[in-house]
């Protein structure tokens, strides 16, 4: 059993599955996060006989110091690296995040055909916040902004994020949403997609651009109705877990 308070990456490695293939589940926390706020999802999957890894990206989990210096591409090539590690132990992954680790995972997908499915957890490719506008002059003037990290509906819950927010890193991201707007018809594979109904960190116009700019039928929209955006550590967490191991199931049954 992994500590699910520890901010340290995951990877628990399962025995084949009874017809002798191993499958694998990449998940990535999102912006100013750690991996817990996505481990019991992790634990949850693992538990139920999947091989799981949740890389810790680059400056997260330490101090918001550590993230200064970084970038979206640094956190994509922990991600793209995490994959090459589990896909070259498994026969078929699956690939899913929280916020921008559903971005990550989304952009996964579209560098590689062959991920058996995605499950994404209110993740953004866009936004109504006309403060993200002023984020290329902002980002010269102040280093950080505050936080935006665990927002939680669930009394006594909490995610352990950063209480600061790193501009440059956070406007590298927003700079790749219009080539993940682009690049949505790449993505061929299934799809859930768990969107809190009160999200105060990604709006909900992400989720339907996201669902009809992707080439698979095989979609669906899952609608939190008891969590803001830490889903995954709310109230409908639940309903997460089990709806991705639902999901699994069937993505991975014939692969």
């Amino acid at each position: 059993m992994a500590d699910l308070d520890s901010p340290a990456p995951l990877f628990i490695t399962q025995p084949p599955q009874a017809d002798g293939r191993r499958v694998g589940v990449l998940l990535s926390h999102g912006f100013t996060g750690s991996p817990v706020s996505i481990r019991p999802w992790a634990q949850y999957l693992a538990d139920h006989g999947y091989s799981v890894s949740v890389p810790l990206l680059p400056g997260h989990g330490t101090t918001v110091a550590d993230m200064l210096p970084t970038r979206f591409a640094d956190y994509e090539a922990a991600i793209e690296s995490a994959y090459a590690d589990l896909a070259a132990q498994c026969d078929v992954v699956v690939v899913g995040g929280l916020s921008m680790g559903g971005t990550l995972a989304l952009r996964l997908a579209q560098r590689h055909p062959e991920i058996a499915g995605l499950l994404l957890v209110n993740a953004a490719v866009t936004s109504t916040n006309k403060q993200l506008l002023l984020l290329p002059v902002l980002k010269h003037i102040f280093a950080t902004f505050p936080a935006i990290s665990n927002d939680i509906k669930k009394a006594d819950s909490t995610e352990s994020g950063y209480d600061r927010t790193p501009l440059k890193a956070l406007a590298s991201f927003v700079a790749t949403w219009k080539q993940t707007r682009a690049d949505l018809p790449k993505v061929a594979c299934p799809l859930v997609l768990f969107r809190s109904a009160e999200d105060h960190i990604v709006d909900p116009t992400s989720a339907p651009i996201i669902l009809n700019g992707i080439s698979s039928t095989d979609k669906q929209e899952v609608v939190l109705t008891n969590s803001y955006h830490v889903a995954t550590l709310d109230n409908d967490a639940p309903e997460v877990f089990a709806t991705s191991l639902a999901a699994l199931r069937r993505w991975t049954s014939d692969a």
